[in-house]
This record gives structure tokens, sequence and C-alpha cells, in this order.
């Protein structure tokens, strides 16, 4: 086979594979769009001036919004789903820090073991834990109350806390802790001063992810929940179950907006402790 020939043949390949390419991104993007379309207009239906879900708005209005924040209903279940995603979140990094730390530093047979117990809420479908976190609590009278609801969120965000631990203690260098260690500093000291600062960015990224899923899980909290604890989205489940209150796309926009805010924090703080692994210097 001549050169031309040769030439002329890896041409064609690459613009197979271009087109591939292309194709492959049209179909990821129509994809894409046809699962956000339908959350979109929910937007400009939560503008709408009337009583009524309708799209296109008849009249641009801010009055669910207002209704949203005026109705103690509403605005008592978000504080709710708020107060009760901090504490979930607070809760989780304190039981999966230690522990990512403790599993990353060792070489412990049944290290592997102890990391699948951790994830494997994720493997249990929710309805099943649900259903087994009512039954656990009403034996202990923890049903319908916030501490209750804290326990069950806790089972289920603490894998992807402990995930984002696990992976950037993997990023840092227990060389610096074995200098720090022999230069007299203790294991507390070692921890706060030399460990945490390399890995603050998942730390964020761990929180924010528990706080998220705990503010907008609705399985578990349905079981639980009573009229003193109502979340929102269990406030939103009973809406749309028994009245469609209109008031459901001003709430569902201001959680789309919070889910995006969190989403882009997230992955600034992954290109920032990224850019920081890049430029830490080694020993």
């Amino acid at each position: 086979m001549s050169k031309g020939e040769s030439a002329a043949g890896a041409a064609a390949a690459t613009r197979a594979q271009r087109a591939w390419r292309g194709a492959g991104s049209m179909a990821a993007w129509a994809g894409y769009l046809f699962l956000v379309i339908p959350s979109l207009i929910v937007i400009p239906i939560s503008l709408n001036g009337t009583q009524e879900l309708q799209f296109p708005p008849q009249a641009l209005s801010l009055q669910l919004y207002a209704q949203f924040f005026t109705e103690r209903a509403w605005w008592g279940a978000a504080v709710q789903s708020a107060w009760v995603g901090a504490i979930t979140a607070a809760l989780s990094l304190l039981i999966a820090l230690p522990a990512a730390y403790a599993l990353s530093r060792t070489d412990w047979r049944l290290k592997r073991v102890l990391e699948v117990g951790f994830m494997s809420p994720m493997l249990v479908p929710v309805i099943v834990l649900g259903l087994g976190m009512y039954i656990h609590l009403s034996a202990l009278r923890m049903v319908d109350t916030t501490f209750g609801i804290v326990l069950a969120h806790v089972v289920l965000v603490l894998p992807y806390t402990f995930i984002s631990l696990m992976a950037g203690l993997r990023q840092t260098d227990p060389a610096l802790e074995t200098v720090a260690m022999l230069m007299g500093a203790s294991r507390l000291r070692i921890i706060v001063e030399v460990v945490l600062p390399q890995i603050y960015g998942p730390i964020l990224v761990g929180t924010l992810f528990a706080f998220l899923i705990s503010f907008d899980e609705v399985v578990v909290a349905y079981f639980l929940t009573g009229p003193a604890t109502q979340t929102l989205p269990v406030k939103m489940y009973s809406a749309i179950k028994w009245e469609v209150s209109p008031v459901l796309a001003a709430v569902s926009t201001l959680l789309t907006l919070l889910s995006l805010a969190t989403c882009l924090a997230i992955s600034a703080l992954q290109r920032r402790a990224e850019r920081a692994a890049r430029e830490r210097p080694t020993p």
C-alpha cells in the first residue's frame, strides 16, 4: 500500500471517528434535554398570576412565591428540612471523617469489609430502608421526632460522605504525617494541622452532598414524619396527592435553584482541590 493510500485511509478513519463522536454527542444532548426540559417548564408556571397550574402562564406574577413565604405550612416545612439537613450533614461528617482516616491509613485484613459496610445503604432499596427505619424507630418511640428523622438520614447520606473523604485521603501524602510525628507533633495536632488542610475540599463536597440529599429526601421521611416534623419534600408529596396546590411550582423552582447552586459549589470545590493537589510540593 502506498503512502497516499495509507494517508487517505487514515483520513477516512478520522472522519468516521469524528462522525461517531458527533452522533454520540447529539444523542447525549437529546437525552439530556428530554430529561431537563420538563423540569424547566415548572419555572414559567411558577410565575403564573392565577391559582392554577398553567403553561404558558396567562399573567406574570410572584404571587405563588409570596404565598410560599407567608403560609407557615410551607415555609415551616422548609425550615424543618434545612434544620434536619444541617444536623444530618454534621453528624455524617463526624462519623465518616475518623472512619475514612482510619481505613485509609491501615492495611487491616477486614478493611474491605468495613468499607463495603459503610457503603451498604446505597445497595438497599430506599423503600426497604424506610420500612425498616419505621419499624425500628417506632419501637423506640422516635417516629415523628426530628432526631429520629436525622438518624435515618444519616444512614442514607453516610456512604456519600465516606466516599468523598476516602477519595480525598487517597490523594494526601502520609509521609507528611510521619515527618510531623518525628518532630514531636501529637496525633490530634497532625490531624488538625496536616491532614485536614489537605482534604478541606472533599470535606466540603461531602458535607454539601449530605445536606442536599437529606434536604431532598422524601421516601424515608414519609415513613417517619408527622404533623409536627413534616419536611418540605413530604409536604410537596402530600400537596400533589390531596390538593395539587399551585405553590408546588414555586417550591419546585426554588429547589431546582438550590440544587443547581449546590452542584456548582461542589464542582468549584473539586476543581480547587485538584488545583491545590497539583500545586502541592512533594517532600
